[in-house]
């Protein structure tokens, strides 16, 4: 089993490690397992979320309210009538809040439905503009970081880059110094973006909880929408959750990968 996982990781990392330990080797093995495992079942809860998302945005909501209504009429209530409700079709925002635009983003397909779906996506996504106000401290956090959790996985690629580049044009290919040094920083960012990640679902737990108390304190759900929400919601953070696993996976391979590779150079300069 050691073998056949040392071939999979000398496939992944296009070299051999020949001279890598067999517990590095079989660490790596295990943890890809788990991240299939993870990602198995993250695609199915894909899956019964996009089915309960397509049911609920099929059923109209009992206010008779679009998306961008519902948001502008729960912002309006809560004194909050500079931020502004856009339509987005972007991949990267979606359903999203934007402290630096000033403003609550919804799909399409929620922005102008009077559906249930519309009522959870809108309410919510207004919500954490209200926390924003209320200076809540985790989505102050959230806001000052938010770069870091885009872009800090996306960091490490180009920093091996660069530390291979350096060892080449500085040290010669003599020593993989550079490499392994740029490699711990973009660890380094992956590991800040995971644990934004946290606060992240811990502010999207906030609205939810907050989107729930305004939709019943001022009767704009009842009570059969009000448990449709919170099924969505609830497959969302499972979904949040799942990708964090699978992040924190993804952060133990690259270490893995550090320590295998540092393992393979020592021993062949040794030789």
């Amino acid at each position: 089993m050691v073998e056949m996982f040392r071939e999979i990781a000398e496939s992944a990392m296009g070299s051999s490690l020949s001279n890598v330990s067999d517990s590095i080797i079989l660490l790596m093995g295990i943890v890809l397992i788990l991240i299939l495992i993870v990602a198995i079942f993250a695609f199915g809860v894909q899956i019964v979320l996009a089915l309960k998302y397509h049911k609920y945005n099929k059923k109209q909501n009992s206010l008779d309210m679009t998306g961008e209504e519902i948001a502008r009429k729960i912002l309006d209530d809560n004194g909050l009538q500079k931020i502004k409700v856009k339509s987005s079709g972007s991949v990267l925002f979606g359903n999203s809040y934007s402290h630096y635009f000033k403003k609550v983003r919804l799909r399409r397909l929620t922005w102008k439905k009077k559906s249930v779906a519309s009522l959870a996506m809108a309410s919510q996504k207004s919500c954490l503009a209200i926390l924003d106000k209320e200076d809540d401290p985790d989505m102050k956090t959230r806001i000052k970081l938010t770069p870091i959790i885009y872009f800090g996985p996306i960091a490490f690629i180009p920093l091996i880059i660069i530390g291979i580049i350096l060892d080449v044009i500085i040290i010669k290919g003599q020593s993989p110094i550079c490499t392994i040094v740029c490699s711990v920083i973009g660890l380094l960012f992956y590991l800040a973006s995971f644990i934004m990640s946290i606060k992240v679902l811990k502010t999207e737990k906030k609205a939810q909880n907050k989107a729930y108390e305004v939709l019943k304190n001022s009767n704009m759900a009842t009570d059969d929408e009000l448990a449709m929400l919170q099924e969505l919601f609830k497959l969302y953070n499972i979904q949040y959750i799942n990708d964090m696993i699978i992040s924190l996976l993804e952060l133990i391979y690259r270490v893995l990968q550090i320590v295998a590779y540092a393992q393979q150079n020592s021993s062949t300069s040794s030789d």
